[in-house]
């Protein structure tokens, strides 16, 4: 399976997935015009690749969003949901969620992750600005 990397934009986040290490990366903010469509084929390819993925292999999760709207956190937690049920399936799934110390509402939203998807080893980090 091809890696899927799309560069940032203004409103949009990197998205480094390397499927062949089994590491996946978002960085920046989310906010693009249609979240749909940005998300879907991240989505679809995501869901490829854990169709694939054995049942043995560990798989790394690194979000750094330092701001998305609510059309993207719908989407976000699609994409979570997949992870989560991947990992009941076997595979450890640790996602490392970045977020500036100081940030209340994404600190908030990761520990909401974290209690909606207890399958997934939740690993908080609070970076200094």
């Amino acid at each position: 399976m091809n890696n899927l990397y799309i560069p940032a934009s203004a409103s949009s986040p990197e998205v480094d997935f390397r499927f062949d290490e089994h590491r996946l990366v978002l960085k920046g903010e989310a906010y693009p015009e249609n979240a749909a469509v940005f998300w879907g084929d991240i989505i679809a390819s995501l869901n490829i690749y854990l169709a694939q993925v054995g049942s043995d292999q560990a798989i790394t999760v690194q979000v750094a969003l330092s701001y998305f709207n609510s059309s993207s956190t719908k989407m976000l937690f699609s994409l979570f949901s997949a992870l989560n049920d991947k990992a009941l399936g076997g595979n450890t799934v640790a996602l490392d969620w970045y977020h500036d110390e100081d940030d209340d509402t994404i600190f908030e939203f990761g520990q909401e992750l974290h209690e909606d998807f207890p399958e997934l080893v939740f690993n908080d980090h609070a970076v200094r600005t």
